[in-house]
């Protein structure tokens, strides 16, 4: 025994194995000298039945004098049941964020991790999620333990992706295949949102205590807002026509066709099969849209260019792929792209078609509602649960406005009015389902002189 001080420190000498010099003033307190010259001091103590030792650290790092009074703090937290070796033991194991990562996309494609209504996510989603985990997340913090996570580090994750710092052009694995990876604003919202899920499944999982991706602010996504006119839709129904020569393109060209009469998303129409679509009711019974299971209203627009698909055998998709005829077409993208390079509507995305069948149908007089349940927004009654018919209202609605944007790519000059309000096209609509002549109409209404239906 010695009072573990820099004089005896300095003459402890080395041997062919580690030995211990415990002070004689501090029990607990020693110094630890290793064959290879090192020393290190340390405190050792009882707890649990088991002889626990904790290194306070290197000798030139740490003094004597330092090193005694830490050993001082550690025992007295020791005397108050504390643990610390157990504690550093169990801090080193903390989970990393690429760990946690790993842990949710395991959970994510087990469908485990539910999404949007309670459902587990999507295909779709999951590839989404799987890429930004691995493009953004992990490249960023993947080597930081999640416990040490602060609302200033997921902030920083947030300007880092908006500043393209994870901005990269990689090949995949697929044939001639790459991933393109930009930053920007919506890519950072989207990547912080999901970095903010995974948290509160670590807070779940009982990982972390708080979220600190909680109350992080976020770059508001550009909401979109720009529309087709009616000389575009025009214009859009030329460039198809012309893309639609080239026997290359007819598909794309189809499905293009397809989404601006229906106001669908781009994957419900490329992944539409055979079996979801039921003319005799005239809607689309789409298994698994973003909504989840959703029965939508088409025209008979719709109707008439679906069954001029119909191939003779039997097959899943109505777009079936190229190679892989069990899958659906996987060269819509880059063909739309194709197709529109170089023209006026260049700009144009998919989605402005959806944008602007819902803009056209409130043109036409229709309401929120009823263009919502055409296009398959999220209904949140009880009782939309149980609906699997649909109304002739949708049906009248979906046949106007698909035939008015039928009429547009065919290149028509029309000039619409308020539909719903138009007393005569209704006056005609009424007498139609009645089977009334012009002579046995109502006094003082003139048929002949009636707007036609648009479909």
């Amino acid at each position: 025994m010695a009072k573990i001080n820099k004089r005896n420190v300095d003459a402890a000498e080395v041997r062919e194995k580690d030995y211990f010099v415990w002070d004689d003033e501090l029990p607990g307190f020693g110094l630890r000298v290793f064959a290879s010259g090192k020393r290190s001091y340390l405190v050792q103590y009882r707890a649990l039945g088991r002889t626990r030792r904790f290194t306070i650290g290197l000798h030139g790092v740490w003094t004597p004098e330092m090193a005694r009074k830490e050993a001082k703090v550690l025992l007295g937290r020791i005397a108050q049941g504390e643990n610390p070796a157990e504690e550093r033991q169990l801090d080193h194991k903390s989970i990393t964020v690429k760990e946690l990562c790993d842990l949710y996309l395991k959970d994510l494609e087990e469908g485990l991790i539910l999404g949007k209504g309670g459902r587990p996510k999507r295909s779709g989603t999951i590839v989404s999620d799987k890429g930004r985990i691995h493009r953004h997340i992990v490249p960023l913090i993947g080597t930081r333990r999640v416990k040490d996570l602060t609302k200033a580090d997921v902030t920083k994750v947030l300007k880092d992706v908006m500043a393209g710092k994870t901005r990269r052009n990689v090949k995949t694995k697929t044939l001639r295949g790459r991933s393109i990876v930009k930053g920007g604003a919506g890519t950072a919202n989207r990547t912080v949102g999901l970095l903010g899920g995974i948290l509160t499944y670590a807070k779940d999982a009982g990982i972390i205590e708080v979220n600190p991706a909680a109350g992080v602010k976020k770059p508001k996504d550009q909401v979109r807002t720009r529309r087709l006119t009616e000389s575009e839709y025009r214009r859009f129904g030329e460039i198809l026509n012309d893309a639609g020569r080239n026997p290359n393109f007819s598909m794309t060209v189809e499905i293009a066709r397809l989404i601006a009469l229906t106001g669908a998303r781009r994957s419900e129409i490329i992944g539409l099969e055979w079996s979801e679509f039921d003319a005799d009711e005239s809607c689309l019974r789409l298994n698994d849209s973003k909504e989840g299971a959703s029965v939508r209203p088409i025209g008979l627009r719709v109707i008439d260019r679906l069954e001029s698909l119909r191939p003779i055998e039997e097959q899943t998709f109505i777009f079936r792929g190229i190679r892989r005829r069990d899958q659906a077409f996987g060269g819509f993208p880059r063909q739309w792209r194709a197709i529109f390079k170089g023209t006026e509507l260049e700009w144009m995305t998919p989605h402005v078609l959806r944008h602007s069948f819902a803009s056209l149908g409130n043109d036409l007089g229709f309401t929120e509602a009823t263009i919502s349940a055409i296009v398959g927004h999220s209904r949140n009654s009880v009782t939309s649960k149980y609906i699997h018919t649909l109304d002739t209202a949708l049906i009248m609605a979906a046949d106007t406005i698909s035939g008015y944007i039928a009429g547009l790519l065919d290149g028509m000059l029309l000039s619409h009015t308020s539909y719903a309000l138009d007393r005569m096209s209704r006056q005609a609509a009424l007498s139609r389902f009645l089977g009334l002549s012009d002579g046995d109409s109502q006094p003082g209404i003139d048929d002949s002189t009636c707007l036609p239906m648009a479909a």
